[in-house]
């Protein structure tokens, strides 16, 4: 493949997805756990996971207490450099696609109703049971590159709102992206979803499972 042909089809990915396994069954359990409503958020180039704050569990995710304010928490995954915007010409485009490189999770603070703060956004909102929210904060928790259990200190501000970046541990590639991110989160939450390396493949995989809310 001629490398302008291939500079093309990593940036197409990136665009879509840099932000940047069996299925199981999904929602409440028959046995009346109670449910936690989440929210998966289509944005231009990735998917965001929106949770309510005051349901985390004691212990997990010390980081969420940097948004005492906040009623949910928006959280996505992505490269480092290009996440945050730092390098996204050429070289970023290419050494994010091809070579295993350092993440971060962008989380933002959200106050009052989700759908009206992604009123320009496709919202879907997705019900857990509540081991299932407690598992996927676990993932969340457990993604953050910290020492300890003491948070870790934001890299510096984030995209929109209030907002920050953090250190993650998982390596970044084409492969593993951050809508490949966000489907392991949920899958892990206990819902049918299957890895997807562009927005749309997921949003159309909750819309069949969960309540859209937002259609822009």
């Amino acid at each position: 493949m001629a490398l302008p042909r291939l500079v093309r089809l990593v940036a197409i990915v990136l665009v879509v997805c840099a932000c940047a396994e069996p299925q199981v069954a999904s929602g409440p359990s028959a046995s009346g756990n109670p449910a936690v409503a989440i929210y998966l958020v289509a944005h231009e180039r990735h998917t965001g996971l929106v949770i309510p704050r005051a349901d985390i569990p004691a212990g997990l995710w010390p980081e969420s207490r940097d948004f005492p304010g906040a009623d949910y928490l928006e959280v996505g995954w992505g490269d480092r450099d290009y996440y945050q915007g730092r390098d996204q010409g050429l070289w970023g485009t290419l050494k994010a696609a091809l070579w295993p490189t350092s993440s971060v999770l962008h989380v933002v603070g959200v106050r009052g109703p989700v759908a009206r703060y992604f009123r320009a956004s496709e919202v879907v909102e997705l019900m857990l049971s509540r081991d299932g929210f407690a598992r996927l904060v676990r993932y969340i928790h457990d993604a953050h590159e910290r020492t300890g259990a003491a948070a870790v200190a934001a890299l510096g501000p984030g995209l929109y709102g209030n907002s920050g970046f953090y250190p993650a541990w998982e390596s970044f590639h084409l492969f593993r992206t951050c809508n490949v991110w966000t489907a392991r989160a949920l899958r892990t939450a206990g819902l049918p979803i299957h890895d997807s390396i562009t927005r749309d493949g997921l949003m159309s995989q909750a819309r069949a499972i969960g309540r859209v809310l937002n259609v822009p």
